[in-house]
């Protein structure tokens, strides 16, 4: 297949082009070559391009970023209008579009978490906001989408909540991490492969929830990096209102997979992720 990648030089779209380019012919665009947020441009190249498939890794996932007027202006083109404008192609090329959307869409006041069938788009962050646009508009313009909905990615090729706590077990002997907020960590990687099985098997269009198993809070994740990488530090448990900061986020937010077998632990792939 010839697949048109945006996107392709983030975290998420470097792991996919290594994954993908071995079986097919990639395109791979990031904004210095395609702007997705210009209709008129999208229309044009990706129509000559004619590709048999899209998959849209571009974002804008500065999630406190998000709540500056100008930066959420800039965070509705790129998460909202941009994934509507591929969808749009996609629809007249009559071929699969891919994109990515997250747990911050929901409100997180539902303790067992969320499903794919669950249908009440809720968000509490402008970053959410942004995001539900997206998705709203492939919705509206596109019949062949999938929508994968993932959450607390971390990867080896941009920066993340793990390298970030890793280094400032260098820097600090004590350490404060939210521990009132629940999710589910996910490798990129995993993301990655998990989208090509999807494409591969020609799965059913719709939304699809892409996690790894298991919930945590930051709290859990940061220990369990440390614990894997045996580094000593100590780590205190705090709550949100003890680090505020300026995006409010969902408190629990697991994404519940009922499509396809359970990805393996976040545990298990933090695990890999600090080996390699």
């Amino acid at each position: 297949m010839k697949i048109l990648i945006t996107g392709a030089r983030g975290m998420l779209g470097q792991d996919l082009c290594s994954l993908l380019e071995k079986e097919h012919e990639l395109i791979k665009y990031d904004r210095e070559e395609l702007d997705i947020t210009n209709g008129k441009m999208v229309n044009k190249i990706v129509a000559k391009l004619n590709p048999d498939a899209i998959i849209n890794c571009a974002a804008f996932t500065d999630v406190d970023g998000c709540e500056e007027k100008n930066k959420k202006a800039l965070a509705r083109k790129v998460n909202g209008t941009g994934p509507g404008n591929l969808a749009k192609i996609s629809q007249k090329l009559k071929i699969p579009f891919f994109h990515y959307s997250t747990d911050y869409i929901f409100n997180g006041l539902k303790k067992d978490g969320y499903r794919e069938s669950y249908s009440k788009i809720d968000p509490i962050n402008a970053y959410g906001q942004t995001k539900a646009l997206g998705e709203k508009l492939i919705k509206k313009n596109c019949k062949k989408y999938y929508i994968l909905r993932t959450a607390w990615l971390y990867g080896k090729r941009g920066k993340n909540f793990v390298d970030t706590m890793l280094q400032l077990a260098k820097e600090h002997d004590t350490l404060k991490v939210v521990n009132d907020q629940h999710g589910k960590p996910t490798y990129t990687l995993d993301l990655a492969k998990r989208t090509k099985e999807i494409l591969d098997k020609k799965l059913p269009f719709g939304i699809y929830h892409v996690t790894n198993e298991g919930q945590a809070t930051w709290y859990d994740f940061a220990k369990e990096a440390f614990k894997i990488k045996g580094i000593k530090v100590k780590v205190l448990p705090c709550t949100t209102a003890e680090f505020p900061r300026p995006a409010k986020r969902p408190e629990y937010s697991a994404l519940i997979n009922t499509k396809m077998k359970a990805m393996r632990s976040w545990k298990k792939a933090l695990a890999e992720y600090l080996a390699s």
